[in-house]
């Protein structure tokens, strides 16, 4: 009896895991099938748009456009460097309030929690006037140093510096050991699992986003993939075979992303405990 509601529950809980993965790949096959037909408005039933046949052109006249190839470049070149940013300045303040004692930390710290608590939108109209008064409108300045820190990365990396052991690097410093050095060479590599998901979270991120690149650019050449795939919305029409592919090829690096690096993602997230 006991063996027969054990192997009900499983079943169960397979079944319900199954729906729920179904319903996130479900989208993904959606926009596949619609990229993967000619005027896929056109068809006026499901069983006719399946039936249709398949046609790369969406892909190619993508891929040779101009102004896609644009977008791409910008959407890497801004995702890469504040990826980079963060990585580098979220370790600093991150150890920093994990390893120093200094006046107002605490009130510090405070705030970074704080601002975690602000969504974004609300900086929405500040930041745009910020950026006016600099003369970065249309800049990679805009896109790039507003987004170099995060306070959900310091609060991660603090975090995570809390759960190592501080004899590590008094055992160093007692051997001569500079502080960057230290930093660089003992706390960083022991912080990769953390660093990883950081970076791939703020990779991610700013792969994706549209607000702000949105509000920032009114040129061509300065728009990120997001920002270049919401042009293809007309006001009396939609080119959904073109739109489809687009967001295929930018959800492409993603997807490659998390396949490599799904365990370093596992890791990062439940290796050690968060301490105060």
């Amino acid at each position: 009896m006991v063996e027969k509601t054990s192997v009900l529950t499983k079943t169960l809980l397979y079944c319900a895991l199954g729906f729920v993965a179904f319903g996130m790949i479900a989208p993904m096959l959606w926009m596949l099938l619609l990229s993967l037909r000619q005027h896929p408005e056109s068809y006026g039933t499901f069983g006719g748009l399946f039936a249709a046949p398949a046609s790369i052109e969406n892909y190619t006249d993508a891929l040779s456009s101009d102004a896609f190839g644009k977008y791409f470049l910008n959407s890497t070149f801004v995702a890469l460097l504040v990826t980079a940013g963060n990585v580098i300045f979220c370790l600093w303040v991150g150890y920093a309030l994990a390893r120093r004692n200094f006046i107002g930390k605490r009130w510090l710290f405070g705030s970074i929690l704080g601002v975690m608590m602000i969504p974004q939108q609300v900086i929405m109209i500040p930041l745009y006037r910020l950026m006016v008064e600099f003369g970065w409108i249309n800049t990679y300045y805009a896109l790039i140093i507003p987004w170099l820190v995060t306070p959900l990365g310091v609060f991660l990396v603090r975090q995570y510096v809390l759960a190592l052991p501080a004899e590590i690097e008094d055992a160093a410093r007692i051997d001569g050991a500079g502080e960057w050095y230290i930093l660089w060479k003992i706390v960083m590599p022991l912080c990769k699992p953390i660093l990883t998901v950081l970076a791939l979270y703020v990779f991610l991120s700013n792969w994706n986003s549209f607000l702000f690149p949105f509000l920032f650019t009114n040129e061509e050449s300065m728009r990120t993939l997001p920002v270049g795939l919401a042009f293809y919305l007309g006001k009396q029409s939609i080119d959904w075979g073109h739109l489809m592919a687009g967001a295929s090829i930018s959800a492409l690096p993603i997807l490659l992303m998390f396949v490599f690096f799904h365990k370093r993602i596992i890791q990062g997230l439940t290796a050690g405990a968060l301490k105060e």
